[in-house]
């Protein structure tokens, strides 16, 4: 692959120049995976609907031959692969090796000091980008976003046996006891559940215990050196009756989010009936409308260094009491849960020792990810003050215009825009990865 570096304000951004020769059947893969998938959904909800077994058969008959086209479809890839690389050894044996032998998190010793030094290098990694990020940050811009005046009651509808039934099975070392043992004790300890839910939310204190995260060091791509740790995410494992805890809080926020309209629009990640599948189709919508019209669209894929880690505890409470109307015991309820946070590594029988958490949400919590959407509110109104279009999933946002073949490029409002973001996510201690932002053009 040939990739060039094309400067744009601020950006270094990379450019791929590489033209696909089997884009025909690229999309022909892409379009049957597309239909395979559509069908096996419709089947499965025909199948929950009914709950005949005629149904049920036919949709695993559909899964069966959706999985042997995937084994298929990976063959002659990887055949296609190996076979175009012959003339280059290094490239044909590497691509061999990760077949064979695929670099896992697994490979790794459980030794005490590796928990420690991973635990050192989370720690460290966010500090260092706060330091470089407040050393140029400038004073916060003014809020686009619109104030509510009808604030909500953050609190606990009546519980039942089913809300706690629907959380998953898993266990961490935190938990007292297996999580299928207390699910299958529910009617005796259901209540004395509901009790200590019911004191956090009107106490508006967060159990210390719920608020100390297990962390596990995960490869972020298949492939990667294990070796580097600039390789792995912090994926954190949280105590099973504190996700009982969140799950709660978080159905009161999104409902109150969607009463108000709150919800970004273009936003795809950790929302109901959206998904990456959403976001696919408005952009390839789009990018496809613009090309049956003559014009070209720049496509700008913007990458942030450890999102869910970097963010202001400070800006995060002033979004949910100012663009969210929380306030009193709802508002003192997530302060209480964002403070006094701890974390630490295991990595199979050995562990690290506590360390505290200033910043940040955790990854592998039931609110983590809401609250980041909400630390995003003000990234669209940036984007749209300067007429462009996009799509985010989480901490991906896909930046993109369409104009006239014979405009110059890059166009201007481009550049302002890129420019504007810059600004904003360093006063809100987000790490914009310019070597890692890609740029394509249509």
């Amino acid at each position: 692959m040939s990739t060039s570096t094309l400067l744009i304000g601020d950006f270094n951004i990379h450019v791929d120049s590489t033209s696909c020769p089997s884009l025909d059947g690229l999309v022909a893969h892409y379009n049957t995976a597309v239909t395979l998938k559509t069908t096996g959904r419709r089947l499965e909800r025909l199948y929950k609907r009914s709950g005949l077994t005629l149904h049920h058969e036919a949709y695993k008959d559909h899964v069966r031959s959706y999985k042997e086209a995937l084994s298929k479809a990976k063959t002659k890839y990887y055949t296609t692969l190996i076979g175009d690389q012959q003339n280059n050894p290094r490239m044909l044996f590497s691509t061999i090796n990760r077949l064979l032998s695929p670099l896992d998190v697994r490979h790794l010793s459980g030794a005490p000091d590796l928990c420690f030094k991973f635990l050192d290098f989370f720690q460290e990694k966010v500090a260092t980008i706060h330091q470089q990020l407040l050393a140029s940050a400038t004073t916060l811009p003014d809020a686009p976003l619109t104030q509510i005046a009808d604030p909500p009651t953050v609190c606990l509808p009546q519980c039942s046996l089913s809300s706690f039934s629907q959380a998953k099975a898993s266990t961490c070392s935190l938990d007292p006891m297996p999580t299928t043992l207390v699910k299958s004790s529910l009617p005796a300890l259901c209540p004395l559940i509901m009790e200590m839910i019911n004191s956090s939310l009107e106490y508006d204190i967060v159990p210390s215990t719920f608020k100390t995260a297990l962390v596990t060091p995960i490869l972020k791509k298949p492939g990667l050196d294990p070796d580097d740790l600039h390789n792995y995410r912090p994926i954190s494992n949280l105590h099973f009756l504190s996700k009982i805890l969140e799950r709660a809080v978080a159905t009161q926020l999104q409902q109150h989010m969607s009463n108000h309209e709150l919800y970004e629009p273009l936003q795809s990640g950790f929302r109901a009936r959206h998904s990456t599948e959403t976001a696919l189709i408005k952009i390839t919508n789009d990018l496809l409308i613009a090309a049956d019209s003559g014009h070209i669209s720049i496509l700008i894929l913007l990458d942030l260094s450890a999102a869910f880690d970097t963010i202001s505890h400070t800006i995060l409470l002033t979004h949910l009491s100012d663009y969210l109307g929380l306030t009193g015991t709802a508002l003192s309820w997530f302060q209480s849960y964002l403070t006094n946070r701890k974390q630490f590594v295991t990595i199979g029988d050995s562990g690290s020792t506590q360390a505290p958490i200033n910043q940040g949400v955790p990854q592998g919590s039931v609110l983590g990810p809401l609250l980041f959407t909400i630390y995003m509110l003000p990234l669209g109104q940036i984007i749209r003050k300067h007429g462009l279009n996009f799509h985010s999933y989480a901490d991906d946002t896909q930046l993109y215009l369409c104009t006239k073949p014979s405009t110059q490029l890059p166009p201007q409002s481009l550049v302002n825009c890129l420019h504007d973001l810059k600004l904003w996510m360093t006063s809100y201690l987000l790490k914009l990865n310019t070597n890692k932002t890609e740029l394509m053009v249509l």
